[in-house]
């Protein structure tokens, strides 16, 4: 998409899942992305349990000017979700007709397995619901690109299709924050991202 236009409006994007799963990384790039393609960026983490496997959200806002970080309940153009559960746990988050993008895999937060989160139930019926859910397969798309480690980057892929800027704000973003070595792999894993939501 061509950032000829300004983005008037707010632009709010909520990244939810469970600790490990490189939503932290995901969030920077996004964050990063948007600041190439000239936007106003600001963005807020919640780790919670992340570094013991529990829910972890991050926000990302950006447009002309943005004055605060939090994004409101129910004011998300778009929740990306890196497992299923964690969809569902959050789809509050969403305003009407948002996109969500889903992660097709389960993992249970420590949040859960311990008893302080109920575990989501029906899981497929109550995804079912929402119109405008897009289910990718980021783990065995990883493992094509070379490593499982960059299924977080398969979602960045994903990701890039639905906001408003081109993909050369992307890879300045990927070359600022992914170190040298890892970055071949992180981007066939962005690309092959891309090419399934194609």
């Amino acid at each position: 998409m061509s950032t000829s236009h300004t983005l008037e409006t707010l632009f709010n994007v909520s990244l939810v899942g469970v600790g490990g799963q490189g939503i932290l990384l995901t969030s920077d790039i996004l964050a990063l992305a948007a600041m190439h393609a000239g936007l106003d960026v600001k963005k807020s983490e919640i780790h919670g349990m992340s570094q013991r496997g529990g829910s972890v959200i991050s926000q990302v806002r950006f447009g002309t000017k943005v004055f605060s970080p939090i994004i409101p309940d129910g004011e998300s153009d778009i929740l990306v979700s890196f497992e299923r559960t964690e969809a569902l746990r959050y789809a509050h988050l969403a305003k009407p007709g948002a996109k969500i993008l889903v992660n097709d895999m389960e993992r249970i937060p420590v949040t859960v397995s311990s008893g302080l989160q109920p575990a989501a139930t029906d899981v497929d019926r109550r995804l079912a619901a929402y119109p405008d859910l897009m289910l990718i397969d980021a783990n065995p798309l990883a493992e094509q690109a070379g490593n499982l480690r960059a299924a977080n980057l398969v979602i960045v892929g994903a990701l890039s299709t639905l906001v408003p800027f081109d993909e050369e704000h992307w890879q300045a973003a990927m070359r600022e924050r992914i170190p040298g070595p890892l970055l071949d792999v992180n981007r066939r894993a962005f690309a092959l991202g891309r090419a399934a939501v194609r």
